[in-house]
């Protein structure tokens, strides 16, 4: 029999795979200037100390790293995330409300997993990350997007549709969003949480880029304003570490945890053990914050930058100024077609995402997500030279 006739299970119906990881087949392309991922800068990846660290590690404790873990999480890490959660986060929890994942992507993973039948809804913001918009649809749930403004997800509209619709979760990044780089206002924070109680929602809370900050004052999580555990709050240190590592945390209520546990069971076992030593010797030894703080100098340096030049872009009518994070959302003027103008921006040599990946029932045409932290500064003013030219034909 022909394999083309092999049938796939149905919720791979409208999954296309990820836009953005096409786009990085471009990247391939000698002198290829690319703003369209979310990667940290190749400088800000700490080789030298993670070999260190592995290395002592490995010496000190081999046996048991190499060995098979705790689906729980490797113990010490749950121990120091218990602080750092509670001074970077103003989230108050117990070692057994939190679980080590490979990457904060699992973690999305693993609530669908428990939470999510068929036919679902989903509340998301419009826009949004694309990547977790695809894992909510493998689990054939129906996505309600509500519209956000500078403050965030309109919580008006929100209240709306938990009334109309009675979603089972929201999915919401309230600290320089992905893609638009916003932050969700302190009391649409804490309205959040009491909606998500009344109405028996639950929200999961996505915070990778909350120390990637350089101008404004920080904000406590949605989380931290959860009293009755309707929150879920995912966190990872694949910005502020290593991507690579693919270390990230899930914090919620013990019922919930738990159900998590058992599908990461059937995932991977566990998550790698040696690179959980390493980021829980990083929070202990006081690593995290120096090495982060070194970042946000490089990276609020690239974001004015390409704010700078943005400013001066022929054809962009308004773009978004985040206080930090990793991107930057621009709308072209009415009529025009980012999609259609990434081809020509590739022939002179650079990539962004266009814009319309991110919502949930696509449109916005116009629109176009730019990230700033892999390139170096004078590739960024290379590559925003090269898109003004292509915007202003």
């Amino acid at each position: 029999m022909n394999i083309d006739t092999m049938q796939f299970a149905d919720r791979f119906n409208g999954i296309s795979g990820s836009a953005i990881r096409e786009i990085f087949k471009l990247l391939a392309v000698p002198g290829m200037i690319s703003f369209a991922g979310g990667n940290p800068s190749p400088d800000s990846l700490p080789d030298v100390q993670a070999a260190e660290l592995a290395k002592e590690l490995l010496l000190a404790n081999g046996k048991n790293l190499l060995q098979y873990g705790a689906t729980e999480g490797y113990a010490p890490l749950r121990e120091s995330l218990v602080p750092y959660l509670k001074d970077r986060f103003s989230i108050t929890c117990a070692q057994d409300e939190v679980l080590p994942v490979t990457g904060s992507t699992q973690a999305m993973d693993l609530l669908c997993k428990a939470l999510i039948n068929p036919g679902d809804k989903v509340v998301v913001e419009n826009p949004t990350f694309l990547g977790n918009m695809q894992c909510i649809k493998l689990y054939q749930a129906q996505l309600i997007p509500v519209d956000s403004d500078d403050d965030g997800i309109d919580v008006n509209a929100l209240e709306e549709v938990f009334k109309k619709e009675h979603p089972k979760m929201l999915y919401i990044i309230p600290t320089f969003q992905n893609p638009t780089g916003r932050t969700l206002s302190l009391e649409r924070r804490k309205k959040v949480a009491l909606l998500a109680a009344q109405y028996g929602v639950v929200v999961a809370e996505d915070d990778p880029y909350r120390d990637l900050r350089y101008a404004g004052e920080e904000l406590p999580s949605i989380k931290s304003f959860d009293t009755e555990g309707w929150v879920a709050f995912m966190g990872s240190f694949s910005k502020v570490i290593s991507p690579g590592l693919r270390v990230g945390f899930l914090c919620a209520n013990p019922t919930l945890l738990r159900k998590c546990t058992i599908g990461k069971q059937s995932s991977d076992v566990h998550s790698a053990n040696l690179n959980q030593a390493i980021v829980d010797a990083y929070i202990r030894r006081g690593m995290l914050m120096p090495h982060v703080a070194d970042i946000c100098k490089s990276y609020g340096e690239k974001m004015e930058t390409m704010l700078d030049m943005l400013s001066k872009c022929g054809g962009v009518a308004r773009y978004t100024r985040p206080e930090g994070g990793l991107f930057i959302f621009a709308e072209l003027e009415e009529g025009r077609n980012a999609l259609e103008l990434l081809k020509k921006a590739v022939d002179k040599k650079v990539a962004y995402v266009p814009g319309t990946h991110f919502y949930a029932e696509g449109g916005h045409e116009n629109t176009f997500r730019l990230n700033f932290s892999m390139p170096s500064v004078e590739q960024i003013k290379i590559g925003m030279t090269a898109l003004n030219e292509v915007f202003s034909e």
